[in-house]
């Protein structure tokens, strides 16, 4: 008798996400031309001349292909849905004094996938080119990641930031993967990660890889039950 396919377990996956050696992963001050706030792109420089960047960039073969450029492609495959707080879609605070603002990212973000914003002011449906839909929601962590799994149709679910969203499926343990990236930065001010997550790692086993760009991959993967 031949036995039935097992079923992949959904994972829920955290990807280059950028954390300064004190322990901030954005910066104060958020505005439209600061998405970090003071912190700029510092938190991002590492990957700037990868491949996989210049891809995104639209620029053609080029970048360096090594670790760090091996570990950004594995944050681009095999997601179904994303799920962001509302200051990764934008940098307005309150009510939406409209409904113009599309994100940061264009005509055609880079998600190509449904995107659940979690915010507590709601707006409709935002369609976009090239498969992403913004989805406006109100709800706790638990929630919205079962609404972002059935619409991954049994692809892993991207929870991309920022840090309070990533502080939030930590604490309510959801996360199976999250790799960080420690830059050799200090930023003294911003949005911490680690805040109130005391003793996390023990759920997990934990790996770290330095790169030659200086930063440290720390990738931490949830320990078998």
């Amino acid at each position: 008798m031949t036995a039935s396919p097992t079923t992949r377990r959904q994972l829920v996956r955290v990807h280059n996400f950028g954390v300064s050696i004190d322990g901030f992963a954005t910066g104060e001050g958020q505005a439209l031309e600061a998405p970090f706030g003071h912190a700029g792109i510092r938190l991002h420089e590492w990957f700037s001349d990868t491949a996989m960047a210049y891809e995104l960039q639209g620029g053609g073969p080029g970048g360096s292909r090594g670790i760090d450029n091996a570990l950004i492609e594995a944050g681009f495959r095999g997601f179904g849905a994303e799920i962001m707080g509302r200051n990764k879609f934008g940098p307005q605070r309150g009510p939406w004094a409209d409904e113009s603002w599309q994100g940061w990212w264009g005509e055609n973000p880079p998600f190509h996938t449904p995107v659940y914003v979690l915010t507590h002011h709601l707006r409709p449906s935002l369609k976009m080119a090239g498969g992403t839909t913004f989805h406006f929601r109100d709800a706790s962590p638990q929630d919205v990641l079962a609404e972002a799994k059935q619409a991954a149709d049994g692809l892993d679910v991207h929870v991309s930031g920022g840090p309070t969203v990533v502080r939030d499926f930590l604490a309510a343990d959801l996360v199976d993967l999250l790799h960080v990236v420690v830059v050799p930065i200090v930023l003294g001010r911003g949005v911490r990660l680690w805040d109130g997550l005391e003793g996390v790692e023990e759920r997990f086993e934990v790996e770290t890889t330095a790169s030659p760009r200086g930063v440290s991959h720390v990738i931490f993967s949830r320990r078998a039950s």
